[in-house]
């Protein structure tokens, strides 16, 4: 194979509650993830025998081997024994960086995608995902993206059917990010009297988001005829509070999206300091942000107009 080019799709969190602290110093999540059309691109093809090289359009982005396009290609040479291995990596970089959006994950995940391809190393599906999860907790999510429950740290998954089509609106303010670290050890400090302990009760918590409001409203939703009203309820992020309480940008965006005509449901994503909100479809998302073009530029935000996407084909 002389060239492979594979999209990195984004993620929204549309529910993420901390349900308390693991033996390992991770938390103990129960999400629902969804992935949409903003999407970085990897272009992989051959390299001299042995190297790995990454280049990236945006120059502010770590080519060393903190990078977890770079991680996932090591572990895969590491994981079949074949130190030989090359590739020249080419990230095209749309999602922003420390967004909440997963997008190094997803780049992450991409790799392992293309390369074990691109190298004809025929792994499982099985393989895929115990590599995913060792490089990060959203990873495995990436790997086929679409609706999915995200358990456990975030590798424990269980996939919905895809959601409906619906609009978005994101914002980041780019001069802004939050590190997750961070946001979770505030979570840590401010709200471990509420943290559960007992698997029993973890996975009452999983069962109340399984069989609860949001997803039975994205379920129903396919089934319903079109045009007629979704009624998502109130998102959950447990993080959102404790960052928007520290980051003026958080607070000012979700204050503008409060007052997006059309929005049926609006939240922080991941640890922030994106926000987004829904709409019945793109064009209704995209009239939202024409309407509030001008507080988003005083205030210092980007937005994209984006839509949920299915998850991916088997090869991609």
């Amino acid at each position: 194979m002389s060239t492979l080019t594979l999209t990195a799709p984004a993620k929204l969190n549309l529910h993420l509650e901390v349900l308390g602290e693991r033996g390992d110093g991770f938390h103990e999540l129960a999400m629902l993830m969804q992935s949409i059309d903003l999407c970085d691109q990897l272009l992989v093809d051959a390299g001299p025998p042995g190297e790995l090289q990454l280049e990236c359009s945006d120059p502010t982005l770590p080519l060393d081997d903190s990078n977890l396009i770079l991680k996932a290609a090591e572990l895969l040479r590491q994981f079949v024994a074949r130190p030989e291995l090359g590739a020249r990596i080419q990230l095209q970089k749309r999602i922003p960086i420390g967004a909440g959006l997963a997008g190094g994950s997803s780049d992450g995940a991409s790799a392992l995608l293309a390369l074990s391809e691109f190298w004809g190393l025929s792994l499982t599906a099985s393989e895929l995902h115990g590599l995913a999860a060792a490089l990060g907790s959203d990873v495995a999510f990436c790997l086929a993206g679409g609706s999915q429950l995200c358990f456990g740290r975030g590798e424990r998954l269980e996939p919905l059917p895809p959601a409906p089509a619906l609009g978005v609106l994101l914002l980041k303010d780019p001069s802004v990010s939050v590190s997750t670290p961070w946001a979770y050890g505030r979570c840590r400090e401010l709200r471990s009297d509420f943290y559960l302990t007992a698997e029993a009760d973890f996975e009452s918590r999983r069962q109340s988001l399984r069989q609860g409001p949001l997803v039975q409203a994205l379920l129903n939703a396919n089934a319903n005829a079109p045009g007629e009203p979704l009624g998502l309820p109130r998102l959950r992020n447990d993080l959102q509070d404790l960052v928007a309480a520290e980051t003026a940008s958080v607070q000012a965006g979700l204050a503008l999206l409060k007052g997006a005509s059309g929005a049926m449901a609006l939240a922080m994503s991941g640890s922030g300091p994106s926000l987004f909100a829904l709409f019945a479809d793109q064009s209704a998302a995209a009239l939202a942000q024409q309407q509030l073009q001008t507080n988003l530029q005083e205030n210092g935000f980007e937005s994209w107009v984006c839509s949920f996407l299915p998850p991916r084909t088997p090869h991609g």
